[in-house]
Parts: structure tokens; sequence; C-alpha cells
């Protein structure tokens, strides 16, 4: 019997851009029938827990032209950071999984983190179950 192909995504930066292009490309390869797992690091641990995944902030160097794409975005209707990882549960394997020591270091509230996510692990655990992975994309 054939394996579904696993798709890997470590988001460890949370600026919009970064994180639009996590919920676009999970929810493509979710539904396109792959085990899709997003591994939140550090700072996608601390806009998750603080309520801030579909803030559009962007990087310093892109705030030249943050006000045209924030128009742009609302124009085109472009869906939230959250509506596509909800998408993308909805329309395939998909789940997120937060590193336990990015909840401590942090210093972010874990209870914030864990109802959002759904799973909490350790390094060990998240190195075993996106071994072997397809792609694997560190963003």
């Amino acid at each position: 019997m054939k394996q579904t192909p696993r798709f890997v995504i470590f988001a460890h930066n949370a600026t919009y851009d970064t994180l639009h292009q996590v919920g676009t490309l999970g929810l493509t390869a979710a539904a396109m029938g792959k085990d899709v797992t997003v591994v939140l690091l550090f700072w996608t641990i601390r806009k998750l827990a603080e309520g801030r995944i579909d803030d559009v902030d962007f990087s310093p160097e892109h705030q030249a032209a943050a006000e045209e794409v924030r128009r742009l975005l609302k124009e085109k209707k472009v869906p939230l950071v959250s509506e596509m990882f909800r998408e993308a549960r909805a329309v395939g394997d998909f789940r997120l999984v937060a590193c336990s020591a990015g909840l401590e270091y942090m210093g972010v509230n874990g209870d914030a983190v864990t109802r959002q996510v759904d799973a909490v692990l350790g390094l060990p655990a998240i190195l075993a179950l996106t071994a072997g992975a397809e792609t694997t994309l560190f963003m």
C-alpha cells in the first residue's frame, strides 16, 4: 500500500506575508491529498497566543508598500490566515503542531496556544513525526 505523501512546513517567521504563504501552501497541499503538518516555532507561537495570527503586518524592509498591499488584499478579498487553516482542515489532512520549548521561550500562555493547535510536542516527537516527508519547508 502506497503511503500518503507528507508535506511539512516549519513556520518560524510570523509576519503576514510569511504566514500567508504557510496558509496557501498548506491549504493547497491538503487539497491535493497530502498529509500536511505545520510546525509552529518561536514567533508564530507568540503571534498565535496573542490572538494576532490574522494581523496584516510586514517586516520593516517592506513598510513602504505595506498600505498598498493591505488595500489590495482587502480589495481582492484574500482570506485570513486562520480561515486558510480552517479550510485546509476541512478539505484534507492538515494539522498544526506547536513546539513545547517555543511556548516556554516565548513566555506565552500555554492554554491560549493549546486550544488552537492539534498538538504541543517536544522536538524529538516533532522530528519523528516529520521524518521522511516528501516536502519540508522552513519559513
